[in-house]
């Protein structure tokens, strides 16, 4: 019995079928949509190792002072909007994938505040708005990539490509949105250090296991529904 599901399961990843529009396929995207909602508000604590400026300076110390230990170690808080985006390009393909994107950004304007500080149209000014434009272009990219079959190689290239395209285009809305309210140069370095510095390692990380548990559960449910 397992080797006959494993032999369907396989066959169904070959065939790499795209999900057809029916209500299941409605129901997911809404699934996904929440699942958005969720990621948005869910917070992982880390902490890494960073070399500082001015490391150097404490060449010849003892690094088990706690003193200069913390120093460097860096605490960081990550939520896995960017991962979960990676899921639903996998998991739903790109025309799905896009559809769920657009309800989560037409309910922060028009519905609900599911956006990470609010919601509403005034949030078109947020320096974090070009991020969450930039899910759409994401999704199209990594469901474009994947459309030939959710490999390895297809998903790092799809991460990579995704996960770029949402960095870049959040940081250059966020540089438009900063000019015309003329903020300082150290607030826009800052805040760009802030959300695309270490970030995107996390994103690029967990956006490819998220793409891999987007594979496989997507096998499972082809072979549910057939």
């Amino acid at each position: 019995m397992t080797k006959r599901l494993v032999k369907q399961l396989e066959k169904i990843q070959y065939a790499n079928q795209p999900l057809k529009l029916n209500i299941t396929t409605i129901i997911l995207t809404v699934i996904c949509t929440f699942f958005i909602v969720i990621a948005t508000f869910t917070q992982f604590d880390f902490n890494h190792y960073v070399l500082p400026f001015d490391w150097f300076a404490y060449l010849g110390k003892n690094f088990k002072d706690p003193a200069v230990y913390s120093h460097f170690i860096k605490h960081y808080r990550y939520i896995p909007q960017v991962p979960m985006i990676m899921f639903i390009a996998a998991f739903l393909g790109r025309r799905f994938g896009i559809a769920s994107v657009i309800l989560y950004i037409v309910a922060g304007l028009f519905i609900a505040p599911v956006f990470a500080i609010g919601g509403g149209l005034r949030y078109v000014l947020e320096y974090g708005f070009g991020y969450i434009l930039a899910y759409i272009p994401a999704v199209f990219f990594a469901g474009s990539i994947t459309r030939s079959g959710l490999t390895y190689i297809n998903m790092l290239q799809a991460t990579l490509v995704g996960v770029c395209t949402i960095h870049l285009m959040g940081i250059f809305y966020m540089l438009f949105v900063a000019t015309i309210q003329r903020e300082t140069s150290a607030l826009i370095l800052g805040w760009i250090s802030a959300q695309s510095g270490v970030k995107i390692i996390y994103d690029i990380v967990f956006g490819f296991f998220a793409m891999i548990i987007a594979k496989y559960l997507k096998k499972w449910l082809w072979f549910a529904m057939s």
